[in-house]
């Protein structure tokens, strides 16, 4: 069994994983590990996992980063991604270690803290204790469970209680190694009541090393408060990323997920997303483009907890060549969640006779006044709408393009910062094109 390989590191290395990492995090890994031992990786004998292989992704020989030796050089001037006339608050995660060294000094409002997961533990461990790993379940998957054995820093953001961040954050998580490499990050979000932040997570590959990363994400979202939360993956055909993302919602807050992979070799997104005080609203979004022999794979579990609570589930796959992609979704409305209004949505493209999509949608429904829907359609592009925009002598090609942008357009439109909307938009663009997957506006040295 290949968790053998993996027990065996985390027995023989754990006194140097603690010892390069804070004791927060450290007090999770006893839990995660006997939660490990048990489960192993998911198999395809579970329902949700019927189409990947978790543990065949882990068989190669990774490197693991157990001593923290630090990236040499400096990734602000190495590595750029500007986006027009946005202006961000940027941050560098290398592999799975959080670059301080060169990270800008911001006056952000009093009490924010944006940066490394294990520093702030160090100085606010208290509130790190209260929120790390309290509701990515490490008994939920054994891909949690791993993350958390050997996660050692990470990239957190604490917006107190009444304070609004305006500037957007953008992570940049690079994946570079000149071997075969695993990484395990951390990302933390906690707003408190009545405060507002939105993060933009970009995901680059500078290597053609084949890369493993597992990540997960827990949002907090106190009253009244308001995250959005960005993930932008263009990642190198030999990227396995395996994430899982909680979301906890106290009352009348609203939280905006969206993920859009734009290119990468296997991806396996879980959401979870618990809405938790009354009228809440929560938006899960997921854009995929995929061609060659790429794999996308979506989860998302919504669950209604408290009554007059609103969500909205939308995924829209394009996939191209023997490119194959997988969605299930699932609304679970408890007993006492009265007035709930749950909808769920995938549409998929599947422009070459070759590519597969696998769609389950799911609704689970325990109170009786509620408004809840789910839709799924998958097909080819529409002959008659081709036709007509040939007939008005717009060329195939360009025709084309524009049937699959505007099958992508309503993914866009929940991004809720015009400058990065417009951005993504000519993204896309330039991928239905098979240009460059990386923007336009990255500049990577080696």
């Amino acid at each position: 069994m290949i968790e053998n390989q993996y027990i065996d590191i985390f027995n023989q290395y754990r006194d140097k994983i603690d010892a390069k990492s804070a004791p927060e995090l450290n007090s999770q890994r006893d839990k995660a590990f006997e939660a490990f031992q048990k489960q192993g990786f998911p198999t395809k004998k579970l329902e949700d996992y019927l189409y990947l292989d978790v543990a065949a992704e882990f068989m190669p020989d990774f490197g693991l980063n157990l001593n923290r030796v630090p990236f040499q050089g400096n990734p602000y001037v190495a590595f750029r991604c500007e986006i027009p006339n946005m202006t961000t608050n940027l941050y560098f995660v290398l592999n799975d270690l959080f670059h301080q060294e060169h990270s800008p000094h911001v006056e952000y409002p009093k009490g924010v803290f944006v940066g490394s997961l294990k520093e702030f533990a160090e100085q606010k461990p208290e509130v790190c204790s209260k929120y790390y790993g309290q509701i990515a379940d490490v008994n939920n998957n054994g891909i949690i469970a791993f993350n958390t054995m050997f996660a050692q820093d990470g990239f957190v953001i604490y917006v107190p209680k009444g304070v609004i961040v305006e500037e957007p954050i953008q992570l940049i998580n690079i994946l570079k190694s000149e071997f075969n490499y695993l990484v395990n990050r951390r990302i933390l979000i906690i707003a408190e009541d009545d405060a507002q932040v939105k993060l933009l997570i970009c995901d680059h590959t500078v290597d053609e090393s084949h890369f493993l990363a597992t990540q997960v994400t827990e949002i907090y979202a106190g009253r009244n408060a308001i995250v959005d939360c960005y993930d932008l993956e263009e990642n190198s055909d030999k990227v396995t990323r395996l994430t899982n993302t909680f979301v906890l919602q106290e009352e009348s807050s609203n939280v905006l997920v969206n993920n859009m992979t734009l290119n990468t070799g296997v991806s396996r997104n879980n959401y979870n997303v618990k809405l938790n005080g009354e009228h809440a609203e929560a938006y899960v979004c997921g854009m995929v483009i995929a061609d060659r022999q790429q794999y996308v794979d979506n989860f998302a579990f919504l669950d209604h907890a408290k009554p007059h609570c609103t969500s909205t589930q939308l995924f829209k796959y394009v996939l191209q060549d023997e490119a194959k992609g997988s969605f299930c979704g699932r609304i679970l409305v408890e007993k006492d969640a009265q007035k709930t209004m749950a909808y769920q949505s995938n549409n998929n493209l599947c422009i070459s006779p070759n590519a597969k999509m696998y769609a389950k949608p799911q609704l689970e429904i325990y109170a009786d006044d509620v408004k809840c829907s789910h839709g799924l359609t998958t097909g080819q592009l529409d002959e008659e709408a081709l036709f007509y925009l040939r007939s008005r002598g717009i060329g195939y090609d360009a025709a084309k393009l524009m049937l699959m942008q505007a099958f992508t357009a309503g993914v866009l439109e929940h991004v809720r910062i015009p400058r990065l909307r417009e951005r993504l938009q000519d993204l896309v663009e330039k991928r239905f094109r098979g240009e460059n997957a990386r923007c336009g506006n990255c500049l990577v040295c080696k």
